[in-house]
Formats: C-alpha cells, structure tokens, sequence
C-alpha cells in the first residue's frame, strides 16, 4: 500500500504538468469520427451510412441528418434485443458480452443497456482521471496510502446463456485492473453479495479493520451505513473508526438533501466530489473544487455529445420528445440554459435520449450540472419546476428549520377544476406543518419565476404529506430496488405513482 500510495501520488504530480491543449469541440468530432469508423460495418452502420458520414467535410451535421434521434424502446425493439440474444454486429462490432439493468427513476421494468470491452476501458479511463483530479484537493502522499470503498452493485452478475446482466457498478468493479484493486474495497466476497442487507452486514463487520480514506456511492446508501457502523461500534461518528476518511465521491442523484445528514454523522468535514456515471458510460466528473460541485464533461473519452433545449418546443408536458426536437453539438449550447443530454457512445447507443437534463456553468471548461430528468419536473400549467430546484428549496427549508430532510417526492394533481402539488417529504422531528409548507412554498418562488407566476393564478394548492424517511426505503425494498444504483424519484407520474399511492394506503392499515 505505501508503494502504491507513492506511485498514485506521483502520476498525480506529473500529470498536473501535462497540458491539454485539444478545446472539447475539436475532442468531440475526433471522438465521433472514431466510433463512426469502429462501428462502419456493423447493421446499425451500414443503415445509416456511417462510411458515408466519414468521408463528408463536416461529419457532425451529416450524422445528424442522416441518424434519428433515439429512445430506449425505439433502439431497443429495432437494435439491442438481438445484441441481446446474441446476435453478433448489432451496432457495435462483434458480440455484446455484459448489458447493465438500470431502471433510471422513471420505469418499474428493467432496462438493458449494452456495456463493450470499449466502454469499460472507457469507464476504467474516466475513474482514473478522476483519480487524477484529485491534486485540487492537496491531499498528501500518505492519504493516497489509505483504501478506497466502492458501495455498489454485487458483480456476481446474471447469465443468460449469451451475456451477463447486473447493475453497471458490479460490472465495472469486477472488471477493475488487478493494482486498483488492490487498494479498493471491499474485496471479492462482499462484492459478489446480491443481497443488499448481507452486503452491507458485511461491510459494518470488517469495517474496523480497514483503513478507509476515500467512499463512493450513492448518497442515501452512504448515510445508512455510517449510521449502522456507529450504531454497531457504539462510537459518536464514522471518523472514530475511519480517522483517516477525508472525501465522498457521490453521483446519482443531488447530494442537497443529504449533505447535512452525513456532516452530522461525521467528526470532521468530508471533501464531496460529484460524479455523472451513467449506464450509457462515464459522463462528467468533478475536476476541481467548486461551490456548485460542477463537473467537467468527458468530451475525449469515446462519447459524442448532443444537447436538446428543454423546452415547449421540443418536449411536451409529459417530457416526451416532439418528432421536430433539433438537437445541437457542443459548439452551440449556452450558459445556463437547460438541455436533454443526447449520446452517441462505444457500445452502440446512437443518438440515444438518456432522460437526463443538465446545464452548463462553464463554457471553457465545458463544466456542468444535472438538473433533473426530462421526465422528473413538474409543468401542469407552465410552473417548469426541476428536480434542481426542488433539491435547493429542500435544502433552504431543511436549514431554516434546523431539521434533516433526506427524501422527498412531489406529485402534481388536478385541484378543483385547476392544480396543486403534493410533496410527500420525509421527517423524522416534530415540525409545524403549516409553517414548513409556507417555507417551502416560498422558496420555491424565490426560485423559479414561472413557479411564482403560476402560484397566483392556476396552482392553487401545495400541500405537504410527511413521512418518516424510512417509508421512502421501505418501498425501494418493496419493488426490489434496495441498493446499487437504485434511488427514489422525485417526481412521480403514472404507473409508479399508483404504486406509491398503494404502497402509502398500505402502511396506513
């Protein structure tokens, strides 16, 4: 481990002194010409020109007329169903050994998304820079001696006769490379754990014989296991049994609503570092230390990029696509204003909507943010409420109030004969409702102007339900979603919303 802490340590130093002179849009036609090229002969290629596209002076706008933009359904029933099988040269070339099962937060099926021996180095090359970019934070030598937790998915994966299915985190973490694994926990067995409760018995159990600087996982999975390895040990926070834990690398979801329940649990600040990992590959990550915890997007790493403006123009109030949305390369897009991320990737996602809504804070440094999911806000009648600002407003209230408030869900729904919502928020303390309503409520419009506008006019009620924050686990457990990469929507719309309805009426009685 010293060893290894001092070869870490000096890759960081050298690397910090190699420029990088390529701008991201010169990084991004280089990384489409050389999926187009790879992928040229496969079915998916040869439909839609690809060798074409190549030889054209400016291959972006070409590939872009001449390939539709896709959802999961869409590619899925006309392409990856028979990658699915088996079936070799789908739209990526040869066969697709590994597909990650990931139900995002918006559908109750699994979906299967193809994972390439190219996206895993993709992958593999993307937590290596962020490994890297850990010079911001002025670590010293000794604390890259100190082990890595990976909190994710069992890499004890499905087989089907033809590929393995797991979650994305399993796949990756049982691909590492040996010297990384090396240093990251916590080892085969436990990795291997499908049971997400034995997983994480497992890891209280040896918790005190590991020397952890660095945890990565999702928020709200992090916060349950600090809090049984201090119920377990009897001990005050999680640094009297890791003193030496100094950053969490989180992502998945916003870490607002945790942040102060995890500081709470800790005995001296943690450094938080955001990460943008998708099923579809390895995004963005966090490159240096910034009060927005904006994230530098991956625009070298064999993932072409477009960007939708979320709009009326292109999306309709249930966000679903229009068949008109014209996407854009990252030559156009602009401060501050909000898009559906479109990829195009190593393991034959093409022009593929992933559901994700993200905006860009730095142009130079092609920094961004997530804002929320095409599907997860709520416009019944033009109020354009983001999960951002619904996380910011959680975190406003939760301070005021000096309470913690971990989960929340908000439901739109028609009020006598115009709108309302409904947040379904968890607490655990006593609280005034009408007064923690009226907080929340004027937050929001703060916020978000059309919210305000529509506040006097056709939303007429905002209504709050709380919950012990545990309920919102509980139905995680009842859908079999403990764990992993799994975490609860914040906005329900649909099918999943009769399922909380239900769920809900169900604990009552």
């Amino acid at each position: 481990m010293p060893i290894l802490g001092s070869i870490i340590k000096g890759a960081i130093n050298i690397r910090s002194k190699i420029p990088n002179r390529r701008s991201g849009e010169k990084q991004q036609i280089k990384q489409l010409k050389k999926i187009l090229f790879k992928a040229r002969n496969t079915d998916f290629g040869k439909q839609f020109g690809f060798s074409n596209i190549l030889m054209q002076e400016d291959p972006i706008k070409m590939f872009q007329s001449q390939t539709p933009i896709l959802d999961y359904q869409t590619i899925f029933d006309g392409w990856w169903h028979r990658a699915l099988k088996g079936e070799k040269n789908v739209s990526w070339p040869g066969k697709i050994k590994y597909f990650a099962l990931s139900s995002g937060t918006s559908e109750s099926s699994s979906k299967h998304i193809p994972v390439t021996k190219s996206m895993i180095r993709s992958i593999h090359k993307g937590t290596f820079k962020q490994i890297l970019a850990t010079k911001h934070f002025n670590f010293s030598k000794e604390q890259y001696q100190t082990e890595v937790l990976f909190v994710g998915g069992s890499t004890n994966l499905n087989f089907n006769g033809t590929c393995f299915t797991g979650d994305l985190s399993g796949i990756t973490t049982g691909t590492q490379p040996l010297w990384f694994q090396n240093f990251s926990l916590p080892g085969p067995e436990i990795r291997a754990q499908k049971s997400w409760e034995d997983k994480l018995e497992e890891i209280v159990l040896n918790a005190k014989s590991w020397n952890v600087g660095f945890i990565c996982g999702l928020p709200a999975w992090i916060q349950i296991l600090f809090e049984r390895i201090i119920q377990h040990y009897q001990v005050k926070t999680i640094h009297d049994v890791w003193p030496n834990l100094v950053m969490f690398v989180h992502g998945g979801v916003s870490i607002l609503p945790y942040k102060n329940s995890i500081n709470n649990l800790c005995g001296k600040p943690l450094v938080y570092m955001d990460t943008y990992m998708a099923s579809e590959g390895f995004i963005a990550y966090q490159e240096r230390p910034n009060e927005a915890q904006a994230m530098k997007l991956m625009t070298d790493n064999q993932i072409f990029f477009e960007f939708i403006p979320f709009s009326n123009q292109n999306f309709d109030s249930e966000g679903n696509m229009l068949p008109n949305a014209n996407a854009i390369d990252l030559s156009k897009v602009e401060l501050n204003k909000e898009y559906a991320i479109v990829i195009s990737n190593c393991a034959g996602a093409w022009r593929y909507l992933i559901g994700d809504t993200i905006k860009f804070l730095d142009l130079k440094r092609n920094e961004i943010i997530i804002t929320g999911r095409t599907k997860h806000f709520l416009s019944l009648c033009g109020e354009h409420l983001s999960v951002e600002n619904m996380n910011s407003a959680i975190k406003l209230t939760a301070s005021y109030f000096k309470i913690n408030i971990n989960e929340f869900c908000v439901v739109g729904l028609p009020f006598e004969g115009l709108f309302s919502h409904t947040w379904y928020v968890g607490i655990d303390e006593n609280i005034n409702l009408k007064e923690l309503t009226e907080r929340l409520d004027g937050h929001l419009k703060e916020l978000n102007d059309d919210y305000a506008v529509e506040r006097q006019h056709a939303l007429k009620e905002i209504k709050i339900i709380p919950l012990q924050n545990k309920v919102f686990i509980d139905f995680l457990a009842s859908k079999n979603k403990l764990g992993g990469q799994s975490k609860f929507p914040r906005v329900l719309k649909g099918k999943q919303l009769n399922e909380w309805l239900a769920f809900i009426e169900n604990i009552k009685n």
